[in-house]
């Protein structure tokens, strides 16, 4: 859905923002400038597709908005166990807006694990609707309640509303032809009405996809649409809910523009695609599904009309392979994977290196080691990227800051593989891939000519006056070697992983040669043309964040934080990690201390103390989630204060 807005601006968070009473009797209407929602169940609830309905509609209704979902990390755990909750958190506001929140609002739990992995997120005060029909005594013995905290007492600091949610939506159901395990299952439409009728969320939009989604089982639409309706009717007519609230669209957040809700993962598929048709050339995809990565898979598949060839591969070895020789075939090459994928594609990354030929190679981070954390996010790639090849095989980094940012990042990476002749590694992560925000849509003429010259004759000229070719005859500005495809008559040439001859492309084992074509391939990427990094710094501040990937929005969160409590400090974020931007070990030598938050164990601040000889200083966090603005406020006030 895309949404127009007109005219930038910027406020601060607050809350209640006004009341409306309405004559007759009618409930109140309590406008709001900002919310927090989380969807929680077990993963067969449907909460990750109620969420995304109610994102869908936010977008349309244009608020600004910020996603989290969060997955169990195993494929079917038990039901009604903490392991198997699955959630989705939506902030949307009447302003610009850069997290997911620290703290949910409201809390939508359909069971007591639901209720118990995440009632200590919530503030007091907060809304709690819980699905009275699965707290049985069997589901709360299950997660550990000694008692049923709907009735002892403990959420009394909160506001309650029990609701018999599997009930109330199997009588809406009683027309229809249906088992009564068939109609629980729309349960979770149930939920979302209600929540559409408290938050005043378009409805048109959710029906048109029910009948969609549901096309070939009409039955199946209609009951899930009666189900949606009966939630949005029980909002009305109970008592239980009193107030129904209000966040206007933010229509002074944004530039003028078209804009619509996009994923990371779906903006980085869209991303590959443009960069595709700007470089005029066809893009393929060689890749084996992993979590978070297989999302890019499935988008390009479905665009073979912009010229994409997807290959699901047997493996990641495989899907890297297959990119590699169509890049020497001429197209745009990709492959997606996550960390252990990287790691069984590093020879063939290393491989590229040495033919010197244009791949992207996207890493969605997840928690690692090995299998680690599948739907968890992290940012523990960066070394990997850097150094995890055998040999010296300099490849540039690259990290999108937001998931609307994935667009723009995966046209960067292809700009520089193209115009240097490289394999470049994009890092996003879990966080920026399954969250979404608010994209705009730019016009073709914003986005970079990336159109490439192929070789097509003789470039070297011997002594004997002889012309011919020179695979690794070098462009001076770029260092970049001639791109000839295969089949190009008089431009037959050597490929393969062992060293290459200056110029000729022949085998080579001279100790020389290997030297010098060592230093060649790093000054090629360390020649790399990058912006100078930014420095967001309005009061003159002695201490800096510096950030990179996807800790943008809670690092900025807590920048605004800290200057609205009058506090001085400036922020840097880096898009581009090799090579780092040229003024950087300037501007990070122009503060007292620099602070650098990561989900890591402190990689980006283990390289810029080694390159810059700077006393950087690690704030880290892995538990699998992202930063909270709340936490790293407190953090980067600390160290001003230190």
């Amino acid at each position: 859905m895309t949404s127009q807005v007109s005219s930038p601006a910027e406020q601060t968070d607050g809350t209640v923002v006004g009341e409306q009473r309405k004559p007759g009797g009618a409930k109140d209407v309590r406008r709001l400038d900002r919310v927090i929602i989380r969807f929680a169940g077990d993963s067969g609830d449907g909460m990750q597709l109620t969420g995304d309905r109610f994102t869908s509609e936010t977008a349309s209704f244009g608020n600004d908005l910020s996603t989290l979902p969060n997955f169990p990390a195993e494929i079917r755990a038990p039901a009604g166990t903490l392991p198997g909750v699955s959630s989705f958190q939506l902030h949307f506001a009447d302003h610009d807006i850069l997290t997911p929140g620290d703290a949910p609002n409201v809390l939508v739990a359909m069971n007591p694990a639901a209720l118990k992995a995440n009632i200590g997120d919530l503030p007091r005060g907060a809304e709690i609707i819980v699905n009275t029909d699965e707290f049985t005594k069997r589901a709360l013995q299950k997660v550990g309640y000694a008692s049923d905290p709907l009735q002892d007492g403990s959420l009394d600091g909160y506001s309650l509303h029990p609701v018999p949610l599997t009930t109330l939506t199997v009588e809406a159901l009683k027309e229809f032809d249906l088992s009564r395990k068939e109609a629980e299952r729309s349960k979770n439409m149930f939920a979302l009405g209600l929540l559409s009728w408290m938050y005043h969320r378009p409805t048109e939009g959710t029906e048109k996809f029910l009948k969609s989604k549901f096309a070939k089982k009409p039955d199946i639409a209609r009951a899930n649409i009666a189900a949606f309706r009966a939630g949005w009717n029980f909002g009305e007519t109970t008592e239980d809910f009193a107030v129904s609230y209000e966040v206007a669209p933010a229509t002074k957040a944004f530039p003028v523009g078209t804009y619509r809700n996009i994923s990371g993962n779906l903006a980085l598929a869209y991303g590959l695609i443009a960069a595709s048709r700007q470089a005029d050339l066809p893009l393929f995809l060689g890749s084996y599904p992993i979590t978070p990565a297989s999302d890019i898979l499935h988008e390009l598949s479905k665009h073979k009309n912009f010229g994409v060839r997807t290959f699901q591969a047997e493996d990641e070895i495989a899907g890297i392979g297959a990119a590699l020789g169509a890049a020497f075939g001429g197209s745009l090459a990709v492959t997606t994977t996550s960390g252990p994928g990287v790691a069984l594609k590093s020879e063939t990354i290393g491989l590229a290196v040495s033919l010197e030929l244009p791949l992207l190679v996207v890493d969605i981070q997840r928690g690692g080691p090995s299998t680690g954390l599948p739907t968890k996010t992290e940012q523990a790639d960066l070394l990997q990227a850097m150094y995890g090849r055998n040999g010296e095989a300099p490849v540039p980094v690259v990290a999108p800051q937001t998931p609307a940012d994935c667009f723009d990042a995966a046209l960067e990476a292809a700009r520089i593989a193209l115009t240097y002749r490289t394999p470049v590694m994009l890092l996003s992560d879990g966080y920026l891939a399954n969250g979404s925000e608010p994209w705009r849509i730019p016009d073709l003429e914003e986005l970079p000519d990336l159109r490439v010259r192929f070789a097509s004759g003789p470039n070297h000229t011997l002594k004997d006056g002889t012309e011919v070719f020179w695979p690794y005859k070098r462009d001076p500005k770029t260092l970049a070697r001639p791109w000839a495809i295969p089949g190009t008559p008089g431009l037959e040439h050597r490929i393969g992983g062992i060293e290459k001859q200056d110029g000729t492309g022949n085998i080579s084992y001279d100790p020389a040669n290997h030297d010098f074509m060592v230093r060649t391939r790093q000054a090629k990427v360390d020649g790399i043309d990058v912006p100078d990094v930014e420095v967001d710094d309005p009061h003159g501040a002695k201490t800096l964040v510096l950030g990179w990937g996807s800790t943008y929005g809670p690092i900025t969160a807590a920048v605004r934080r800290l200057r609205a409590a009058g506090e001085s400090i400036a922020q840097a974020h880096l898009r581009h990690l090799n090579p780092f931007p040229r003024n950087l070990g300037t501007v990070l030598k122009g503060y007292d201390k620099v602070v650098v938050p990561e989900m890591n164990l402190g990689q980006l601040a283990t390289l810029v103390r080694a390159k810059y000889l700077v006393d950087a200083h690690s704030y880290n966090q892995v538990n699998g989630m992202p930063f909270k603005a709340e936490q790293l406020a407190a953090a980067l006030k600390e160290a001003i204060d230190d």
